[in-house]
């Protein structure tokens, strides 16, 4: 039996002034799915996530997330939509004013409204835990290399335990052994918190490590779609030049 469909995207159409950014690309990401979007800067990759997470509306086509069209969510229920989704942002959007625990603890407050103090710092304990990180529970963002605050803005994702976490670009500005340790991580979440995943990226190892199913954007077109070994072993030699 075929997995729910938790995004259904249709005919999604996108411009800003006269430059149309998505010109119509399809796709349904499946309950437990790590599906990745790639293609090259100003492809539409990110434009796509922030639509989906309600952040930007279309122009034109549907888009469904949990059988709900998000255009037409009045501000509570795209509130209520956004606790079930979990946004990693390129910089890892971190409170710099604030310790590790205190970002942790901003949204359980913030967004699930949880006073228990106790209930407080075992999730944030635990949620460290899971991305190796229990050590820097008091340090402030300044203190964190690049990779740590990779993983801790996952933390921060992850806290408020989302069904769906939609990653752009997570392997940003990381060096080589660190990209393939998020990228890792990013699988290893999937499996821990049952999670589903939209992942942008042009990073080659990433897609390879995370994909369940690569998306080829294109000049705002979605060109291609399948495993990553069958577009890596496409007869179309376009696609093929993704992956070299």
């Amino acid at each position: 039996m075929e997995a729910e469909k938790v995004i259904e995207v249709k005919n999604l159409v996108k411009s800003f002034g006269t430059r149309e950014i998505l010109s119509g690309i399809s796709f349904n990401v499946h309950r437990g799915e790590n599906v990745v979007i790639l293609g090259k800067s100003g492809t539409g990759k990110s434009v796509t996530i922030k639509c989906i997470a309600g952040l930007l509306k279309q122009d034109e086509g549907s888009l469904k997330v949990f059988g709900e069209d998000v255009n037409e969510l009045d501000e509570d229920a795209l509130k209520a939509l956004r606790c079930r989704l979990g946004f990693l942002f390129q910089s890892a959007a971190l409170y710099d004013s604030m310790t590790v625990r205190e970002n942790l603890a901003f949204p359980l407050k913030r967004v699930l409204k949880i006073k228990d103090k106790a209930e407080i710092e075992s999730r944030c304990i635990e949620v460290l835990r899971s991305v190796g990180l229990e050590d820097a529970i008091d340090k402030m963002p300044a203190d964190l290399s690049g990779g740590m605050r990779k993983r801790m803005g996952l933390a921060r994702t992850l806290i408020v335990k989302p069904e769906i976490i939609l990653y752009d670009e997570p392997t940003t500005g990381l060096d080589t052994i660190t990209s393939k340790e998020i990228s890792s991580l990013v699988l290893e979440m999937q499996e821990q918190y049952d999670a589903t995943s939209v992942i942008i990226t042009h990073d080659i190892p990433c897609a390879k490590i995370t994909a369940d199913r690569v998306m080829i954007l294109h000049e705002g077109k979605c060109i291609a779609e399948g495993t990553y070994a069958e577009l890596e072993n496409s007869d179309n030699e376009f696609i093929r030049s993704f992956f070299k």
